[in-house]
């Protein structure tokens, strides 16, 4: 066993909304180790609820950068004292939740680099950022930002033209803009701002590292097609963003060695690199890795469409990200709300609650339902904007009252379906002649 541990490593690493997650893989991507540290109870002292705070108006949403470190101090300690060897890790990536953001105090930069080896991170960085509490991807907290930018760069679709989406609250530009508004004299202290997945990748770089092409498409500031900072879009934001934010890079760029801070404290080899950490979405693409004309569902509470787009035409519904794996195409990111709980709620009422007597009533039915058609959205829904449920026959007429049983039932999926094949049509997904007759 001791031979078999000498073998190289790769580690990678999620910073995500409850969790921090590591898993190592050897060359043949098996999986050679792997942990967590859960937020809520992993790390009491912060008194997360979900990895989070909930502010009093419900929309602010944020975390506690330290909560952060902390957990990565905590999951190396274990993986040492589990005696995992450090030194045969060569190389180190990962993901961060998307949009989240971390602020920089002036002079971090050296505190990170002179890290001592004796203490543990958190300690070290305790007065680095000048934001203690970051924003993260559920806050709703900038609507009044988004219509600013939105104004300033001539509309929402002409802002979704340049950056892949129009403006969302979640997205980094809205809420780096609220943080100038509210607080100018906090943002005059910062001297980087960091996506989350840069800012993890920062800890073990002993430096400040680039935002990736794919995260940084979702701020509301990258030129999705030229991959640089739009000036319109961070002018609309805040004074002298560019030199807060660094230049952006490609999502595979090897950054440089670990930092010596974790070459003497864990024993990690001089020469392990530290490649770019990009979204969680993004990586999602990557890991189930995707090619040319792939499609990814992902059925949960919402859900979620991953589409692998050539030539992009950016909507008013839905995301176009740079695609993490190859610079010169893009991603899509389509959401919808009505996902599984909209079939757990069918499956409630048309087959008693039961998953197999829903599929012998879907298997009944024949494809097209007979041209019945529904919408069904029991919660406002993203992509379209609406709610309700709504049913039309083959004549295209209003149907006021409901379905027979198993038709509700092939109306609710073959809706869902073709709701997400027309979305995705829409940001640019082509599918072409041959894939229908295969």
């Amino acid at each position: 066993a001791a031979r078999a541990m000498a073998a190289p490593s790769y580690l990678g690493w999620d910073f995500s909304t409850q969790q921090l997650k590591v898993i190592a893989v050897d060359e043949h991507l098996r999986v050679v180790y792997e942990d967590n540290i859960q937020f809520d109870k992993d790390l009491p002292e912060f008194k997360t609820q979900g990895g989070a705070y909930v502010h009093s108006d419900r929309l602010t949403v944020t975390s506690p950068v330290l909560m952060w470190v902390k957990a990565l101090d905590m999951i190396l300690e274990k993986m040492k004292s589990s005696g995992f060897d450090f030194s045969q890790v060569r190389a180190l990536s990962g993901a961060g939740q998307q949009h989240g953001s971390v602020y920089w105090k002036k002079g971090s930069t050296e505190v990170l680099k002179n890290a001592s080896c004796e203490l543990p991170l958190h300690h070290t960085l305790k007065d680095c950022f000048s934001v203690s509490n970051s924003p993260i991807w559920m806050d709703s907290s900038t609507a009044s930002q988004c219509s600013s930018l939105e104004k300033a760069l001539g509309g929402a679709q002409h802002l979704a033209n340049i950056t892949g989406s129009r403006a969302y609250e979640r997205f980094t530009g809205n809420q780096i803009a609220k943080i100038y508004s509210q607080n100018p004299e906090v943002y005059k202290q910062t001297e980087r701002i960091s996506l989350v997945s840069s800012f993890a990748a920062s800890l073990f770089l002993g430096a400040y590292a680039a935002i990736d092409y794919s995260d940084g498409s979702g701020m509301n500031l990258l030129k999705i097609c030229e991959k640089g900072w739009s000036k319109s879009c961070l002018d609309a934001c805040a004074p002298g963003l560019a030199e807060k934010l660094g230049c952006p890079l490609p999502s595979h760029s090897v950054l440089g060695p670990i930092s010596p801070y974790f070459i003497k404290r864990y024993g990690f080899g001089p020469d392990c690199k530290i490649v770019a950490f990009t979204g969680d979405n993004p990586a999602s693409l990557a890991g189930m890795r995707l090619q040319e004309g792939d499609i990814a569902i992902s059925l949960g509470t919402s859900d979620t469409l991953f589409l692998w787009i050539q030539e992009p035409t950016p909507a008013l519904e839905g995301h176009i990200l740079c695609n993490p794996v190859d610079s010169q195409v893009y991603m899509a990111l389509l959401c919808f709300k009505n996902g599984s709980l909209m079939r757990e709620r069918i499956r409630d009422d048309c087959a008693s609650g039961s998953w197999d007597e829903f599929s012998k009533a879907l298997t009944s039915t024949v494809a097209g339902n007979n041209g019945n058609l529904g919408f069904y959205f029991d919660v406002m829904e993203i992509t379209p904007e609406a709610v309700g449920i709504h049913r039309f026959n083959r004549d295209d007429q209003k149907v006021v009252s409901d379905f027979p049983k198993e038709v509700e039932i092939r109306a609710l999926i073959e809706g869902q379906f073709m709701a997400k094949r027309i979305h995705a049509e829409k940001l640019g997904y082509k599918i072409s002649k041959c894939d229908e007759k295969a």
